[in-house]
C-alpha cells in the first residue's frame, strides 16, 4: 500500500513540471543583435606637405674704397642699395678705408679678385689702363652734371670696354671734382692772368703740359708737399676744387679762387670680371642700376661738398670769380686742336676722343 501511494505521488509531480514546462507565457524574443558597426570609411591620404625648398645663400661679394669721404660714401651706398634691390640676395661686404691697402694695391686685388668691387680715383687705373688717359685732357666736361650724365652713358661703357682684358668690369663713375684755379697773390680773371705764375699741380704730364703752353709756371708737387710751398713762395697757386682746399687744409694762404672748371676728376666703381661672371644677367643688370644711382649720388655729395667748402673760403677771407673768361683759357690753348699734340701717344684714341667731343658739344 504504501509502495502504490509513492508512485502516485511521483506520477503527480512528474505531471506538474510538464504543464509548468507548456506554460502559455509567450516565449521570451531574443533581442535583435546590435547591427554591426559601419567600417570607417577610408580616409583620404593627407595632403603631402610641399617640400621646404633649401635656403638660398645670398652672394657675397667683398667691396672696397681706399680712401675716405665721398668715394668711400659712393661705395656703400651702392652696397645699400645693391641689397635693398635684390631683397638680400646680394651682399656687398664695404670694408673701411685704408684697411686693404691704398689705391695701387686696392686695384691690383681687384684685379687679382681679393677684392669684389671698389671704387678708386679714375686715374689709378690709368696706371695700366691706358684709355682712360682721355679723361685728362683740359676742357672736356663744362661741368659735373655733364660728366655724370655721359661717363654713366654709352660714351663711359666704350671708355672703359676693353676692362675685362685686365680682370675687371666697369660698372659705372663717380665724381672727384672739377678743378679750378686759386691763388695766393693775384686774382684769375683771363688766361693772360696766369703769365708766370707758379702753380702746384699733381706729377702727372697732361696737367703739367696745360699749364706750360698757357704761359704759368707748373710744379709737381705731391699734395702733402702743397701747404708748405703755399706758405714759402715754392707754389702760388694750386688747381684743386673747394672742397679739396678745405679737406686737404690748404687754403691758409689762398686769397682768391676762380672757377675755371679746366680738369674733371672721376671716381671709377669697378668689378673683378670672375666675380661678375659668376652672376647671372638680372643680377648683373641690377648692379648696373645700381652703379648709376650710386654714381649719381657721388656727383650730388661732391656738388654740396663745393658748396659748402666755398662758404668756409669766403669766411676765410677768400674772394671769388664765379664767371671768369673760361673762353679765354680755351683759346689759348687752341681747344680742340689742342689734343692732336698726343695723336703719337699710344693711350691717345681719335675716335673715343670724338665720341666724347660730339657727346658734350
Amino acid at each position: 500500500m504504501k509502495k502504490f501511494i509513492a508512485m502516485l505521488l511521483a506520477l503527480a509531480m512528474v505531471f506538474a513540471l510538464a504543464a509548468c514546462g507548456s506554460s502559455n507565457a509567450p516565449a521570451a524574443t531574443a533581442a535583435p543583435a546590435a547591427p554591426a558597426e559601419a567600417a570607417p570609411a577610408e580616409a583620404a591620404p593627407a595632403e603631402a606637405a610641399p617640400a621646404a625648398e633649401p635656403a638660398v645663400e645670398p652672394v657675397k661679394l667683398v667691396g672696397y674704397c681706399p680712401g675716405a669721404g665721398v668715394p668711400w660714401d659712393t661705395v656703400k651706398y651702392f652696397s645699400d642699395l645693391v641689397a635693398e634691390k635684390s631683397n638680400g640676395a646680394i651682399v656687398i661686404d664695404v670694408h673701411e678705408a685704408g684697411t686693404l691697402g691704398n689705391d695701387a694695391e686696392a686695384i691690383e686685388s681687384t684685379r687679382m679678385g681679393t677684392i669684389d668691387v671698389i671704387c678708386a680715383g679714375t686715374s689709378g687705373f690709368t696706371a695700366f689702363y691706358e684709355p682712360a688717359k682721355v679723361l685728362d685732357l683740359p676742357f672736356l666736361f663744362s661741368d659735373s652734371d655733364q660728366a655724370c650724365d655721359i661717363m654713366n652713358g654709352p660714351v663711359g661703357e666704350e671708355i672703359f670696354a676693353n676692362f675685362p682684358e685686365f680682370g675687371l668690369v666697369y660698372l659705372g663713375e663717380g665724381d672727384n671734382g672739377l678743378r679750378h684755379i686759386s691763388t695766393t697773390n693775384r686774382p684769375i680773371h683771363t688766361a693772360a692772368d696766369v703769365e708766370g705764375l707758379k702753380i702746384r699741380v699733381p706729377t702727372s704730364q697732361l696737367y703739367l703740359d696745360v699749364w706750360e703752353a698757357l704761359g704759368a709756371t707748373p710744379v709737381a708737387l705731391a699734395l702733402p708737399e702743397l701747404a708748405l710751398a703755399l706758405s714759402n713762395g715754392t707754389a702760388e697757386a694750386q688747381d684743386n676744387a673747394t672742397y679739396h682746399l678745405v679737406a686737404n687744409a690748404t687754403y691758409d694762404d689762398i686769397k682768391y679762387f676762380s672757377y675755371i672748371n679746366y680738369m674733371w676728376m672721376g671716381t671709377t666703381l669697378a668689378m673683378n670680371s670672375v666675380s661678375w661672371s659668376k652672376l647671372d644677367a638680372d643680377q648683373q643688370a641690377l648692379l648696373k642700376e645700381c652703379a648709376y644711382e650710386a654714381g649719381r649720388y657721388g656727383f650730388d655729395r661732391i656738388k654740396a661738398d663745393n658748396a659748402a667748402g666755398e662758404a668756409t673760403l669766403k669766411e676765410a677771407g677768400v674772394e671769388f670769380d664765379a664767371t671768369p673768361d673760361v673762353q679765354s683759357f680755351k683759346d689759348k690753348l687752341d681747344i680742340p686742336a689742342y689734343y692732336d699734340r698726343y695723336e703719337n701717344e699710344s693711350w691717345f684714341n681719335r675716335d673715343l676722343l670724338n665720341t666724347i667731343l660730339a657727346a658734350v658739344n
